[in-house]
């Protein structure tokens, strides 16, 4: 798998604090697995962030049927997109 890192807006819906669909990059996304919880020691390694930041890794389809998977994290502007994997 290879990482790309992105900017983009991202819109991320949640249902008792678990990610469920989102607008990101102009298309609209529905999470298609059971999204894994990000803690602190992966975004120290891969973000040089500091303690206290979680995320959230998912597989998301969007209304063509393209697939991905995202590492999102929320900051003081909202949730943003760290990585995405083809």
């Amino acid at each position: 798998m290879k990482a790309t890192p992105i900017e983009h807006d991202l819109t991320l819906w949640v249902e008792g604090d678990v990610p469920t669909r989102m607008f990101y990059a102009g298309r609209r996304w529905t999470v298609t697995d059971t999204p894994t919880r990000l803690r602190d020691s992966i975004w120290s390694v891969q973000a040089g962030h500091r303690g206290g930041l979680y995320g959230w890794r998912f597989q998301a389809t969007d209304d063509a049927g393209d697939s991905l998977v995202f590492d999102v994290y929320p900051d003081a502007d909202g949730w943003h997109v760290h990585h995405t994997y083809a």
